[in-house]
C-alpha cells in the first residue's frame, strides 16, 4: 500500500489491501479471508479498526483528510499520523510499557498498525461506570514526569532536541485546533460552540463577560504557543488512556508538539475534576461517594507522583543544557540545585492550574464535549454538574498564582459539590 495514493480503508477493503502486510499477518494470521474487521472509532478525527485473525488481533488506525466530527468541510492534513507515530516511539523509549507497541507505519496511507489492548477499556468509560482502579494515579504521574522531563532540555542532547523541535513544529494544523477550540472559542459566541441550554445560559453569559477570565485564557494560550519546553502528548485526557485493574496505557498522541510541560499535566487533572462533578449524574444504582473519594485521591496521586518523580529525574538524569550540574552539584551547591528545582516545579504547578481551568471550560462550552457530562440524560442534572466544573475552572484559572496545593483545589471541589448539590 505504501506506493498507492491515499485511500480510506473500509471494513470490506481492509483485508484485501493489508492482506500481504507482514506486520499484520505475523501477528494475526496469513489468511485474510478469515479476518474479522470492525470499525470502532468513536473519536473526533480518525478511522480505527479492530482486526481479528486466528492467531491474534491488532488495531489499524488511519487518519482522514478532514475532521471526522465535522466532515469534509473541515480539511485536515494526513501528516498527523506521522506525528502520532513519532510520538509513540519516543514515549515508548521514555516510559517503557505505557503505550501500545507500534507494529507498522505507512506514511502515504496515514495508518499505524499497533498492538490491540485487550481487555482494556477507555479510562473515561471506566470512571463513568464507577470503577475504582488502584495504581491509576501513580501510573499517570510517572508517565507525565518521565515523558516530559526526558523530552526536554533538562535531559536530551541539545542538538537532538532541536531537531525534534523542528520536526514536530510542522504539526501546526492540530496546534491550531487547540489554540482556537480550547483557548478562544469558549469565551465568545463561536459558530461551533454548544452548551446545555437554557440551563447554563446565564452562567455562560457571565463567563464570557469576565475580563479576568478572558485575560487568563489568553495568557495560557500565549504560553501554549510560545513555550516550547518539551515534547507533549498534546491531548492527554481520560479518553486517551486505556485501563484494566493494575495496568494503564496511554494512546492517541497525534496532537504531539513541543510546548509547556504544564499543559499535559493540567489537561489530565482537569478531566478528573470534571469526572468528579459528573458522578452525581451516574448514581442510578446507588450513591457514588466512594467513587468521588477515589477520583480526588487519584488527582492527588497524579500530582504528588509527578512532582516526586520529576525531582528524582532532576537529581539523577539532568544531563541537558539547563541547570547543569557543573554550576551546582559539582561545586558542592546542592541547595542551589534544589532552589532551581523548586522554582521549576512551582512554575509547572501554576501553569497546570491555568491549563486545567481552561480545559474544563472548553469541554462544556466549546465544540468537543466529553461523555462524563454528555451521557447524563437529564438536562437539568447535567447542567448542575457542569456548572460546578465551570465555577471551579474559573477559580483555578484566574487565581492560579495564589493556590498553593492540590489539597486546596480538591477541598474547593468538595465544597462546590456539597453546596451546589442537586
Amino acid at each position: 500500500m505504501d506506493n498507492q495514493a491515499f485511500e480510506a480503508l473500509t471494513t470490506a477493503s481492509l483485508p484485501q489491501r493489508l492482506g500481504s502486510n507482514s506486520a499484520l499477518t505475523d501477528r494475526i494470521g496469513t489468511d485474510a479471508s478469515t479476518w474479522k474487521v470492525r470499525e470502532v472509532g468513536d473519536g473526533n478525527l480518525n478511522l480505527v479498526f479492530i482486526v481479528e485473525g486466528p492467531d491474534g488481533s491488532v488495531i489499524v488506525k488511519q487518519a482522514l483528510p478532514y475532521v471526522r466530527l465535522v466532515g469534509d468541510s473541515w480539511p485536515l492534513p494526513l501528516k498527523r499520523s506521522f506525528f502520532e507515530y513519532n510520538a509513540l516511539i519516543r514515549q515508548a523509549d521514555r516510559m517503557p510499557g505505557m503505550v501500545p507497541e507500534v507494529l507498522h507505519f505507512d506514511e502515504t496511507q496515514a495508518l499505524i498498525i499497533m498492538e490491540f489492548l485487550s481487555p482494556h477499556i477507555i479510562l473515561r468509560q471506566a470512571l463513568i461506570e464507577g470503577q475504582i482502579l488502584p495504581g491509576l494515579g501513580p501510573d499517570l504521574g510517572l508517565f507525565v514526569a518521565r515523558t516530559l522531563f526526558r523530552g526536554s532540555d533538562l535531559s536530551m542532547d541539545t542538538k537532538k532536541r532541536k531537531a525534534d523541535l523542528a520536526l514536530f513544529a510542522d504539526n501546526a494544523e492540530l496546534c491550531d485546533i487547540t489554540e482556537n477550540l480550547v483557548f478562544s472559542d469558549p469565551y465568545f459566541d463561536a459558530e461551533m460552540n454548544a452548551h446545555t441550554s437554557p440551563q447554563l445560559d446565564g452562567l455562560v453569559k457571565e463567563l464570557r463577560a469576565d475580563r479576568d477570565l478572558k485575560v487568563a485564557a489568553q495568557a495560557m494560550k500565549h504560553l501554549f504557543a510560545a513555550k516550547a519546553e518539551t515534547l507533549l502528548h498534546g491531548d492527554l485526557h481520560t479518553g486517551s488512556v486505556m485501563v484494566i485493574p493494575g495496568e494503564t496505557k496511554v494512546i492517541d498522541p497525534e496532537f504531539a508538539f513541543y510546548g509547556p510541560m504544564a499543559f499535559d499535566v493540567g489537561m489530565m487533572l482537569a478531566n478528573f475534576w470534571m469526572n468528579y462533578f459528573s458522578q452525581s449524574g451516574h448514581e442510578q444504582n446507588g450513591d457514588r461517594d466512594d467513587m468521588r473519594a477515589f477520583v480526588l485521591t487519584t488527582i492527588t496521586e497524579i500530582w504528588n507522583t509527578f512532582a516526586a518523580e520529576f525531582a528524582n529525574l532532576w537529581r539523577t538524569e539532568r544531563t541537558g543544557i539547563l541547570y547543569q550540574a557543573s554550576l551546582f552539584e559539582d561545586q558542592g551547591d546542592i541547595l542551589g540545585s534544589e532552589q532551581a528545582l523548586d522554582g521549576v516545579l512551582h512554575d509547572i504547578w501554576v501553569d497546570a492550574l491555568g491549563f486545567a481551568g481552561i480545559e474544563m471550560h472548553r469541554r462544556i462550552l466549546g465544540l468537543a464535549h466529553n461523555a462524563d457530562f454528555e451521557s447524563i440524560e437529564d438536562a437539568d442534572l447535567r447542567a448542575s454538574c457542569e456548572a460546578k466544573a465551570l465555577k471551579l475552572g474559573r477559580h483555578i484559572a484566574v487565581n492560579r498564582g495564589i493556590i498553593h496545593s492540590i489539597t486546596e483545589v480538591n477541598n474547593l471541589a468538595e465544597r462546590l459539590q456539597q453546596e451546589m448539590a442537586v
